[in-house]
């Protein structure tokens, strides 16, 4: 691991073919059936070297291409000894010491959210998709309380519950409402302005067409950095109007909560303490090992709402104060890693600093990437990016209109089995575009350089005589 982290070369993913992998990896499992195979360090060596050759390098400036980070080191000591230790957290007499780390972050963290001391929640939560569908279970059974014991047939007055959703939501959120038993023609959308943030009009539009639809909206989820470009809805705005209409408002800050603990790009969240839930995870731009997600509530009362059950093995029937730290009846899981472990002891040990300059670097470098495109003739870019996510075509001249969709596919899969460079893509009305999530800091303007002159190198051999995006769907 040491040599691993100690490796800066850029580097993409070696994608490996999976028959090739299986064989490989069923070559190193003992053939011994009748008793425990005796201990062979070597082959223990040979495995450990085969995870992490076949992995992500995360830690590479190569590395460019999705929302999970590499992570500070410590954070993943933390983990091994977590791992060993093995103390389930939902329950305070299972794990103590994350118990308590959880109230400790709880409160620090709300420094920048901004709510009253006392009266909020917080609990973790493995991903921000149970995050977003805990908090709006609890949306739900608040404005239908019914819903919970008797379901569907406990609603009144013929309203259907509904979500409103951004265009650009997480697919999470639509996931969570199926599961709730809410079907897609109860999600109503709400659409977007030029900066792909949740237009405001045509949110008070939506839901006034929605009301006359005999639909009842119970949530409204806006995003703090949105998974496709990192837009960040208007927080305090959106506020507003859910209050105007008794409508919880959720926000899905997996990705762009961590920009709160930064004074240069608090304001991006503006309005947060007006919002009902916030969901942030800090595997994303805090930098620990995955998973590892906070659900904030500003009701503590609230946060109780999501489940409501008692189960005599494991809920107390006298509450007394170590059932107090109990978070099992707040959230899904029963087994629960005591993930903010890793982030408490780096808090813990270099406090908020090390979060803010790191965050604070990668949006820097994501505007430097941004300026730099604009110089290329080549290229064009379809956002200004509001953090670390920028999303961006390959334009030459010449190219048809109806081509520039196959082209950044085709680019985008060849750079990532040339091995150098991982980058993703993503449709943007409808027309894909190559994007780059900057979650490193070893990362450069100049390695930004590199992979322009690489997407340039492979467009240009694509956009030649061999290529025909009608005739192999630009998957070449």
């Amino acid at each position: 691991m040491a040599e691993h982290l100690a490796d800066l070369s850029v580097r993409g993913l070696d994608l490996v073919d999976p028959s090739a992998l299986s064989q490989d990896a069923k070559a190193l499992m003992t053939e011994e059936c009748e008793k425990i195979a005796p201990f062979d360090e070597k082959k223990l060596e040979e495995i450990l070297d085969l995870y992490i050759r076949t992995g992500i390098p995360v830690h590479s400036p190569g590395y460019m291409g999705r929302q999970f980070s590499g992570v500070v080191p410590l954070g993943g000591v933390v983990e091994f000894v977590s791992s060993v230790l093995n103390q389930p957290s939902s329950f305070y007499e299972a794990g103590q010491l994350p118990n308590v780390a959880e109230r400790l972050m709880a409160d620090e963290l709300n420094r920048f959210i901004g709510w009253e001391p006392g009266r909020f929640a917080m609990v973790t939560t493995s991903g921000g998709s149970l995050a977003n569908l805990t908090a709006m279970l609890a949306a739900r059974n608040q404005k239908f309380p019914r819903f919970w014991p008797d379901g569907a047939a406990g609603l009144e007055g013929g309203a259907r519950p509904a979500i409103a959703v951004s265009d650009d939501v997480h697919y999470s959120v639509s996931r969570a409402a199926g599961v709730m038993g809410i079907g897609e023609a109860q999600i109503v959308r709400l659409p977007l302005n030029g900066r792909r943030q949740i237009s405001i009009e045509g949110a008070r539009a939506a839901l006034a067409a929605a009301e006359r639809a005999n639909l009842r909206v119970f949530c409204l989820v806006a995003s703090a950095g949105t998974t496709s470009v990192g837009a960040f809805d208007p927080i305090g705005a959106l506020a507003d109007l859910a209050r105007e209409r008794d409508i919880w408002l959720h926000v899905d800050g997996a990705h762009g909560a961590s920009l709160l603990v930064s004074d240069r790009f608090r304001h991006k969240l503006r309005g947060i303490e007006k919002a009902d839930s916030l969901t942030w995870d800090a595997h994303k731009m805090t930098f620990v090992p995955a998973p590892c997600t906070l659900l904030f509530y500003r009701d503590r009362e609230a946060s109780g709402g999501a489940f409501r059950q008692r189960a005599s093995y494991v809920f107390d029937e006298k509450p007394d104060i170590y059932t107090e730290l109990d978070s099992g009846d707040r959230n899904f899981e029963c087994t629960k890693r005591p993930m903010i472990m890793s982030l408490w002891v780096l808090w813990a040990m270099y406090g908020r600093a090390l979060f803010a300059e790191k965050v604070e670097y990668l949006c820097a470098l994501t505007q430097q990437a941004y300026h730099l495109l604009h110089a290329e003739p080549d290229f064009e870019t379809v956002h200004r990016p509001e953090a670390n996510i920028l999303c961006f075509r390959y334009r030459p001249h010449g190219v048809a209109e109806e081509d520039v969709h196959a082209l950044q596919v085709a680019i985008r899969n060849r750079v990532k089995l040339r091995g150098r460079f991982f980058i993703s893509k993503v449709n943007v009305d409808g027309v894909a575009a190559l994007r780059v999530v900057m979650m490193n800091h070893e990362i450069t303007v100049d390695h930004f350089r590199m992979l322009l002159e690489e997407i340039r190198g492979v467009g240009r051999t694509l956009h030649g005589t061999h290529w025909n995006p009608r005739r192999n769907g630009g998957c070449s």
